[in-house]
């Protein structure tokens, strides 16, 4: 059993578990990052982490924040200079006409993307051009096919190391299995996890796809010298960062370096300021996730990873199948509470210093990326797909997630995790 946790690390995890709360709820309709940096600046002003400490906690997250620009920049480019509308219409036309076809046809590209340009790429660049598909479509209800970004951008997001930054994260400290070692863990789990996750979310619309409508004929828009430049941008990336993590090497300033570089080509294509783009970036989300990061180096400090570090490596060595899938529970189901990006760093840092086999770290790694699409707030992805959609004027409750969430993940993370074992 875990020790008794003294009054400090006790405030600690209490203030931790309200910054959860106000992300998740969101009280007086404030921005989930205004919760986190609340949490963070407790943490701090309390005493319970040490300035220096809690710069270093911000400091970690660094390559993730690189990340998020660079996509945010794309996607926002990609937005403004129609080519999301341009794609739009040409999914409309090989909808031709059906609901159902257009539903599997955008689940089958959020794998592709969420696979090359990782969850996070989903949820920022997929979202608004699903939501341009629906407005070319004229479909009544825009929510199904745009609720596959959210779920398909955690359910594919093992596909490869790239396709989650949190992958990175569990395989840290040069541990990270070359790509065949990968494939040969991760595809039939990631089969199951997607196939369960497209059997389940269209069984819960079913209804509401059955009473759309979807034109048959949709006006194809001009697409710019400047669109092009955006979507070649995107390709790129996507290229990039396979190469990037063969490598071995961090994803984030790459995908940065590529947003910005897409952005000063466009600027001199357009002749005009990028001011239009910057404004519109969700730029709310770096202090998101470096208030999350802080809490988290927080709850380090109650010695967290050394209990959770010697409980695996205990009961590994009486039950390591069980343990496997009990880990793997336990962190999607802890992922809900505190985002999956910490969580994921609390737990790569317990199965390092563990020493985990690969079955266990698997499982966890699972759970870290599946767990999520239970709650709005389980991932970063989620949490900028949310975002998407009030830009649209659209808004998806807690609990209305919650509700679908349950239906949708839990049956794919039971079978997902038990692929890995049959494999392991």
């Amino acid at each position: 059993m875990l020790q008794t946790i003294a009054a400090p690390s006790t405030l600690t995890w209490l203030i931790a578990a309200l910054t959860a709360l106000g992300v998740i709820t969101r009280p007086f309709g404030w921005p989930e990052a205004i919760w986190a940096v609340l949490g963070a600046g407790l943490v701090v002003a309390l005493g319970l982490l040490a300035p220096m400490d809690a710069w270093s906690g911000i400091l970690k997250g660094l390559d993730v924040y690189l990340f998020l620009i660079g996509m945010m920049l794309l996607s926002e480019l990609a937005r403004q200079e129609g080519l999301f509308d341009w794609l739009a219409a040409i999914a409309t036309s090989h909808a031709r006409g059906s609901p159902k076809r257009l539903f599997a046809l955008i689940f089958g590209v959020g794998i592709v993307v969420t696979a090359f340009l990782s969850n996070d790429a989903t949820a920022v660049v997929l979202t608004p051009a699903v939501y341009a598909a629906c407005r070319a479509a004229r479909v009544k209800q825009p929510l199904p096919y745009l609720l596959i970004c959210a779920f398909i951008a955690n359910a594919a997001s093992f596909v490869l190391p790239i396709s989650n930054p949190a992958n990175l994260v569990i395989f840290g400290g040069g541990e990270m299995p070359p790509l065949a070692t990968w494939l040969k863990t991760f595809t039939l789990p990631s089969i199951a996890a997607i196939a369960a996750t497209y059997a389940a979310l269209y069984w819960t619309q079913r209804r509401v796809l059955a009473a759309d409508t979807v034109a048959t004929h949709v006006e194809s828009p001009y697409l710019s010298a400047a669109a092009k430049v955006a979507g070649v941008g995107l390709v790129l990336t996507a290229a990039g960062l396979i190469a990037t993590s063969a490598l071995g090497a961090d994803l984030g300033l790459p995908t940065f370096v590529a947003g910005l570089l897409t952005l000063l080509l466009i600027v001199l294509v357009n002749r005009e300021s990028p001011v239009a783009v910057l404004r519109h970036v969700s730029w709310s989300v770096l202090p998101l996730v470096a208030g999350l990061f802080v809490v988290v180096e927080a709850l380090d400090n109650t010695g967290l990873i050394r209990q959770l570090a010697a409980e695996l490596r205990r009961f590994a060595a009486q039950a390591p199948q069980q343990t496997a899938f009990g880990a793997g529970l336990l962190v999607a189901l802890a992922s809900n509470l505190v985002n999956n990006l910490p969580a994921g760093l609390v737990a790569g840092s317990a199965v390092q210093a563990a020493e985990a086999s690969p079955t266990i770290a698997g499982a966890i790694l699972i759970g870290v990326d599946l767990g999520p699409n239970l709650s709005v707030t389980g991932s970063l992805a989620t949490i900028l797909w949310l975002t998407a959609l009030r830009r649209e004027g659209l808004h998806v409750g807690a609990w209305q997630f919650l509700k679908l969430g349950i239906v949708v993940m839990v049956p794919a993370l039971l079978l997902s995790l038990g692929a890995l074992l049959l494999i392991g």
